[in-house]
């Protein structure tokens, strides 16, 4: 017998834009690119431009549509992404997505006393150990910025620290050009050499221009270094909507996708090929605060846009989810963070970042992120939608259990709902009087109980002690080195 069309499995999905208002804002942005251009503060960037068709007048550089458009085309529509061991991890395409934790924050919560510090490099190892643990975080940032190493050398010991604490996928963000290259001579040696680490790359570069426009000389070599060595990166252009774009939301988006496809054809020109992602991030500007907002919801509905604009190219999305603008692990972290890691993942972005972030990005927290992990396993479930097929229409087990029965005791039950029935690890699903038997320990205390048993009871698989030896040494004399620059 042929049933055509009817096994269904319909993830569940929303869209923000509509194909025509995708069609205007390309336009837009490609008109933008080419009639105001952007402030290109790289002499070696402004040749190939130069070379290429673009006008070239001192630092400011217009690119005819055309030359966008070839190099949309050599850039690759999807790539794969690796664990530190070499096994295939994320497929970065479509709308595959992947969730990863927060970065680059100069205070950190304390894992072990939930005390609010300057981060350490000792944080930053500690984040890496608690994701690792995670099964709903897919790959890593280094959780802080450190404070306690000299800031010129800080991207080699948090890449140290971060590679050694989990196997998971790492983005980093580099502090120099020359940190970039020390960090992947380190990422190499992890990898096994660098035809090993090109051929199964788990490092990601993160290089971010200044928005309105504005693509400083260390940021580009930052690019260059990813893209000669074939090595995927994602150039995230930041808006604060009112303050650095635009404050109406298409007019962010169109400036996001011009300054990021002004990013992917700097890629181009000088590797065509080279994975870059087509990324932005939003944060809105709160006109009574005068503060950056990671939590507004006009964040994700911008991230969604501008990733249906870079999914019409059939390019690699990036977003921003899982943060809070909270101090503290409350009711507001909770809200904010679950309504965009759903958003988020509803719209289909690929890689999506900063669970763990709280008050507005200034400090990372292994609690927020140990609670954002529970967050993407609900959403997951939910986007994972409803399979439709002779199996789970069940049509035989309703007949079986009759009116009045049960299913607890049907084989069907027991071969199903471990697939069909997501189950929480920190949310309170016990009767009254058994919560207050157990404590009455509300979502902070469970969070904590459970940070502290991961670092506790979890082991990452460690690197060989050659490894570990040489990254010592490289991490070493590049920190003398790069002392020396300032």
């Amino acid at each position: 017998m042929i049933q055509s069309s009817f096994v269904e499995n319909r993830s569940v999905f929303f869209r923000v834009l509509s194909d025509d208002q995708i069609e205007e804002i390309k336009r837009a942005a490609f008109e933008v690119l080419a009639k105001v251009g952007c402030e290109v503060h790289h002499e070696g960037a402004r040749q190939l431009f130069k070379q290429a068709g673009a006008i070239v007048r001192g630092d400011r550089v217009k690119i005819p549509q055309h030359i966008i458009e070839a190099c949309i085309r050599t850039a690759p529509k999807g790539f794969t992404i690796y664990d530190r061991d070499g096994s295939r991890a994320m497929e970065v395409e479509g709308r595959k997505s992947y969730y990863g934790t927060s970065t680059a924050s100069p205070n950190s919560k304390d894992a072990y006393t939930g005390e609010i510090h300057k981060t350490r490099v000792a944080d930053i190892g500690l984040g890496a150990k608690v994701a690792d643990a995670l099964p709903n975080i897919d790959w890593v940032m280094p959780m802080g910025s450190s404070q306690d190493v000299h800031p010129l050398a800080a991207d080699l010991f948090e890449f140290e620290a971060v590679v050694t604490n989990t196997t998971k996928p790492i983005v980093f963000i580099g502090y120099s050009p020359r940190g970039v290259d020390l960090v992947f001579e380190m990422a190499a040696e992890v990898a096994g050499g660098l035809e090993r680490l090109q051929e199964r790359p788990f490092l990601i570069l993160y290089p971010e221009p200044i928005s309105p426009f504005v693509f400083p000389k260390d940021v580009v070599d930052r690019m260059f270094i990813a893209a000669d060595l074939n090595m995927p990166q994602i150039p995230g252009p930041v808006a604060q909507p009112g303050a650095t774009s635009p404050v109406t939301l298409a007019g962010a988006v169109t400036q996001l996708i011009a300054e990021g496809l002004m990013c992917l054809t700097l890629v181009q020109l000088r590797r065509p090929g080279a994975p870059c992602f087509l990324g932005a991030n939003v944060g809105v500007f709160d006109m009574s605060t005068t503060n950056m907002s990671m939590a507004g919801p006009e964040t994700s509905l911008a991230i969604a846009a501008q990733s249906e604009v870079a999914q019409s190219f059939g390019l690699p999305t990036w977003g921003l989810a899982g943060a809070t603008d909270a101090k503290v692990l409350d009711a507001q972290a909770g809200l904010e963070s679950a309504f965009h890691i759903l958003a988020q993942g509803l719209a289909g972005l690929n890689l999506i970042h900063d669970v763990g972030y709280m008050d507005m990005g200034m400090v990372c927290s292994t609690d927020m992120l140990v609670m954002g992990d529970e967050i993407v396993g609900m959403a997951r479930r939910f986007i994972q939608g409803v399979e439709v097929n002779a199996e789970t229409l069940a049509r035989e087990v309703i007949a079986r259990v009759g009116p009045g029965g049960h299913y607890l005791e049907d084989d069907h039950t027991y071969d199903h709902f471990r697939q069909q029935l997501w189950r929480p690890t920190l949310l309170e699903r016990r009767g009254y009087e058994d919560w207050q038997a157990a404590g009455e320990k509300d979502m902070a205390q469970r969070v904590r109980e459970k940070v502290l048993h991961i670092l506790d009871e979890h082991e990452t698989r460690p690197l060989p002690d050659k490894t570990l030896t040489t990254l010592e040494n490289l991490r070493s004399k590049g920190e003398k080195e790069l002392s020396l620059r300032q």
